[in-house]
């Protein structure tokens, strides 16, 4: 379990999100760097398209209840263990994540991937249609 301590300007989560839905009136959505988020996915061992957390701003902090592994890709962030690497951390540990100096949006994907319900074949926030899981909130 992650949990959520500070958001940041806006956190999400997204995937590759939902092609072939146009012709619905339901936008493709999804991550806005798909290299960044399938770098961050094939840095912890999960299928490129898997959930993961996509910052816009930095400013992320999150407490990790048990051991995981992440990766940080995209825009880099001050704070961050590492970027662009697999990242092993222990129970209990945090992230607290600065502004990017150069860039926008960050992702962090964890090893197994983010689990939550799909809509329409995609677990990504759509601000725009209100597809998804809501932006992220602090004690999420």
């Amino acid at each position: 379990m992650i949990e959520v301590l500070e958001p940041g300007p806006l956190c999400t989560v997204q995937d590759l999100g939902r092609p072939g839905f146009a012709a619905l009136g339901v936008a493709r959505s999804g991550a806005f760097d798909r290299g960044a988020l399938r770098l961050a996915n094939r840095l912890v061992g999960n299928p490129d398209g898997a959930a993961a957390l996509e910052l816009t701003l930095g400013g992320l902090q999150l407490r990790f209840a048990a051991s995981a592994t992440v990766a940080l890709t995209g825009a880099a962030c001050p704070g961050a263990p590492d970027w662009d690497a697999p990242v092993s951390l222990p129970a209990g540990a945090t992230i607290r994540l600065g502004s990017p100096a150069r860039g926008l949006r960050s992702y962090l994907a964890v090893r197994g991937g983010v689990s939550l319900a799909p809509v329409l074949g995609s677990c990504s926030t759509d601000t725009l249609s209100g597809l998804g899981p809501a932006p992220l909130r602090r004690g999420d």
